[in-house]
C-alpha cells in the first residue's frame, strides 16, 4: 500500500528482506502515526526481539516476520556440516517461535520453510532455499490479502458505517490487510462508506494504526473508545462488524483475536449485527483441537497502567494513568466461538465458520499450486 513519507507517497511493504546485508527490515510500528521509520533486524535474534517488542505486529507480518527470521538465521551458519547446521536451525526455530505464542501463523510460516529446505543436498543450498521459501511466504501473504478483499467487498454497501478492532490492515500483514482488503476494493469500486475504529486498549492500535492506514487511503473514519460500541450498536449506527484474527481453528471455527474481539461479538449478536472475520489460510490451526488449549499471551501490566504518546514537543513519552500502587492484569488476546461469528473470509471466498474443514481442503490447494 501506499504512504506518505516525508511529503512523498510511495509503496511499503510491512517486512521485506535485505539478502546483501542478511537483515529483516520492519516499519517499526511502536512510532506510528507519529513517526515512519524503518527498522533493521542484523540477527535472528534482533528479528525475534522486534516481534516479542510489537515493532512488527499483526498475524500475517509476523509470520512473514518469522519466516524471513529463520532464513536469516539459517543463512548466519558459517560451518558446512549438516548436523551441526541442524541443530543451528532447531534452535533459530525455537527462539523465534518462543516471541509470540498465541499467533499460529509465524509456526506456520516457519514450518513451510522448513519444509522446503529438506531438498537441498547441503547447507548452502538449504541456505538458498530457506530465503525462496521466506519470499513465497511474503508474496502469498499479499496474494491470499488481495482475494480475500476481492471476497468482502460484496458485502460492503455505500452508506453502511463499519466497525473495526485492534489492527488487521496493511501493517499487519505483508500488504492489504485482512479485515482492511474488503475496505480497500470497496473503495476501489466507488462505495462511500465510514469505518469506527476501536481505540483497541491497551495499546491503541485501532486509533494509531488502522485510523493512519484509512487517513492515508482517504477513507472517511472515526476513532470511538471500545467501551462505545454498544451504545453505537443500541442506536443502530454500526450496520457490519469486520476484524482480524491472530489464529483460527480448523476443527472449531473459534477464534483467537486482540481483546476485546469478543464483546464485540457478543454485542453483535445482541443487536442482529453481521459479524465477519478476515484471515488468509496461514492463520488456520489445523492442530488445536479446542480454544480453551490456544495459549493466551500475558503481557506487561504497563500496557494497562499507562499510554505512549507524543508531547507538545514531538517528544514521545509513557504517562502512568493509573493509581501509584496498582497492578494490572493484561491478556492479549480473547476467545471468540464461532456461533457468534456470521461468516469468514478468506482467500477462496466467505465459509461458516463451522464448515472450514469441509470447504477450505480443496481451495488450500488451489491457491498453493
Amino acid at each position: 500500500m501506499k504512504a506518505t513519507v516525508n511529503g512523498q507517497s510511495r509503496d511499503f511493504r510491512t517486512v521485506t528482506f535485505d539478502a546483501r546485508s542478511n537483515s529483516v527490515v520492519l516499519i517499526d510500528q511502536r512510532l506510528l502515526p507519529h513517526e515512519f521509520k524503518l527498522h533493521r533486524c542484523k540477527t535472528f535474534e534482533d528479528t525475534a526481539r522486534a516481534i516479542a517488542d510489537m515493532i512488527v505486529r499483526g498475524a500475517g507480518a509476523i509470520g512473514a516476520t518469522a519466516a524471513y527470521g529463520l532464513a536469516q538465521g539459517a543463512r548466519a551458519f558459517c560451518g558446512s556440516g549438516a548436523g551441526a547446521f541442524a541443530r543451528h536451525v532447531r534452535s533459530v526455530h525455537r527462539v523465534i517461535r518462543s516471541a509470540r505464542p498465541t499467533a499460529v501463523d509465524p509456526v506456520n510460516a516457519m514450518n513451510q520453510v522448513l519444509e522446503a529446505m529438506k531438498p537441498g543436498a547441503n547447507v548452502p543450498e538449504r541456505q538458498a532455499l530457506a530465503l525462496a521459501a521466506a519470499e513465497d511466504f511474503a508474496n502469498e501473504d499479499v496474494r491470499h490479502c488481495r482475494q480475500i478483499g476481492l471476497h468482502g467487498r460484496k458485502l460492503i454497501r455505500s452508506g453502511m458505517t463499519i466497525l473495526t478492532h485492534c489492527n488487521a490492515g496493511w501493517l499487519a500483514f505483508v500488504d492489504y490487510g485482512s479485515a482492511t482488503a474488503p475496505l480497500y476494493a470497496a473503495q476501489q469500486q466507488g462505495k462511500k462508506f465510514q469505518v469506527l475504529c476501536d481505540e483497541t486498549r491497551p495499546r491503541c492500535q485501532g486509533a494509531t494504526l488502522t485510523a493512519w492506514e484509512l487517513a492515508q487511503q482517504g477513507i472517511s473514519h472515526r476513532v470511538i473508545a471500545d467501551n462505545a460500541a454498544g451504545h453505537l450498536m443500541q442506536r443502530g449506527n454500526i450496520d457490519l462488524v469486520i476484524v482480524g484474527s491472530d489464529r483460527i481453528l480448523g476443527r472449531t471455527g473459534e477464534i483467537a483475536n486482540k481483546i476485546g474481539t469478543y464483546t464485540k461479538a457478543v454485542l453483535a449478536r445482541r443487536h442482529k449485527i453481521p459479524f465477519y472475520v478476515a484471515a488468509p489460510l496461514s492463520t488456520i490451526d489445523w492442530v488445536t483441537r479446542r480454544g480453551a488449549d490456544i495459549p493466551i499471551e500475558e503481557r506487561n501490566g504497563e500496557e494497562v497502567l499507562g499510554a505512549w504518546g507524543v508531547d507538545v514537543r514531538g517528544r514521545r513519552r509513557w504517562i502512568r494513568v493509573a493509581n501509584p500502587s496498582s497492578l494490572a492484569l493484561n491478556p492479549g488476546f480473547d476467545i471468540t466461538p464461532p456461533d457468534l461469528i456470521t461468516g469468514i473470509i478468506t482467500p477462496v471466498g466467505i465459509v461458516p465458520p463451522g464448515k472450514l474443514a469441509q470447504q477450505l481442503g480443496a481451495g488450500f490447494q488451489r491457491l498453493r499450486r
